[in-house]
């Protein structure tokens, strides 16, 4: 659900007469809503006090119908952000949720499962341009119900085939000072930075891979499928997720998540080289990029997993997803921003910020 609005914006763009860029707004308001919810769900510790499956299964619920009012033929601006406002709010008890279940089934070799859980988000990220791309004559509303249905069934899936985790140690109690309490901890606050970083550029690249591959199509010249391949570059991290969190049982969460997130800093910063190279390498840089940029996400939340106390699993990994999110706001909208001051071509040199500071954080 999370990127349906973008892989259907110029349809929805068509339907209003605004001189601002939109897409950067409707991105940002699924993100909010994350924000909003993740911290609601955080200062509750709902995931943490109750059964993780339940959460995860009323919001998936929940989240597929806030995606319809898209279908509106006379959605005005505002019900259009606020639709995707819900959307992300109830998207907090998916996936940070998603992650509790999985530290709740796996003492040893977190990394990997996790390698294979992001994995799944980012083939879900990926989906609904690729829903675009096979169904040019409906594609509007194709990708809006696809994706609502999809999400009631992993609801559904979650509810009856994966009962609470036999590691879950359920809270009793809200605990206000969880916050304060969790970035006390010296590991988990570094493993925390770390993704913070990572976070700056993630969503933000994900979101203007259809503005890269459009600019540099103009500039050479030639016809690039932008959907299929938008759906590629985001789709392809799925397979460095899972390879890294097979490599993480041989040297460790940190030394992966370390390695590629300096990789994905120097492609930030190799970014305009990237315009001007044959079509070929530029698609298989991008490719390269999308595995880089995602690798080191489920690295990052097994070392917060691991550092949190394991009543507080849930919670921990909540509130950093909602700091995390809460950055991303900060980077798209500054992109979103810059569009029009800047060549688009240095644009994205802005997203190795995050990764830098990471980098800093997680030295020896």
């Amino acid at each position: 659900m999370w990127f349906a609005g973008n892989a259907v914006i110029d349809d929805l763009t068509n339907k209003f007469t605004v001189g601002f860029n939109i897409e950067g707004y409707v991105l940002s308001s699924v993100q909010l809503g994350f924000i909003i919810g993740t911290l609601s769900f955080a200062l509750l510790t709902l995931a943490d006090r109750f059964s993780p499956s339940k959460v995860f299964f009323t919001c998936a619920l929940l989240g597929a119908l806030s995606n319809l009012p898209l279908l509106l033929p006379e959605i005005s601006i505002f019900n259009l952000l606020t639709a995707r406002f819900a959307t992300g709010f109830f998207l907090a008890g998916i996936y940070p949720v998603g992650m509790k279940i999985a530290s709740d089934y796996y003492k040893e070799g977190l990394g990997t499962a996790l390698g294979f859980l992001v994995g799944a988000l980012v083939l879900g990220t990926a989906l609904p341009h690729l829903l675009f791309e096979f169904n040019s004559d409906n594609a509007f509303n194709t990708v809006l119900l696809s994706t609502s249905f999809l999400s009631t069934l992993g609801g559904f899936l979650i509810f009856i085939f994966v009962p609470d985790g036999p590691y879950r140690s359920p809270a009793l109690r809200i605990q206000l000072g969880v916050i304060t309490q969790l970035f006390s901890i010296t590991s988990f606050r570094k493993a925390a930075i770390g993704y913070f970083g990572h976070m700056w550029e993630l969503y933000a690249f994900w979101g203007f891979v259809p503005l890269i591959l459009k600019t540099y199509s103009q500039l050479q010249g030639i016809s690039i499928p932008i959907a299929l391949w938008s759906f590629i570059i985001i789709a392809i991290g799925s397979i460095s997720c899972v390879v890294g969190g097979f490599i993480s049982l041989k040297i460790g969460s940190k030394k992966v998540a370390r390695f590629m997130l300096m990789c994905s800093a120097l492609f930030c910063l190799a970014s305009p080289l990237f315009f001007t190279v044959s079509p070929y390498l530029f698609l298989i840089i991008l490719c390269l990029w999308g595995m880089f940029v995602i690798a080191d996400s489920p690295q990052f939340s097994t070392m917060i997993a691991d550092a949190a106390p394991p009543e507080l699993k849930g919670t921990g990994l909540t509130i950093v997803n909602c700091i995390g999110f809460a950055i991303t706001i900060i980077s798209i909208q500054l992109l979103n921003a810059l569009t029009d001051t800047i060549p688009i071509t240095f644009l994205f040199v802005l997203l190795s910020i995050g990764p830098l500071i990471g980098l800093y954080f997680l030295r020896k």
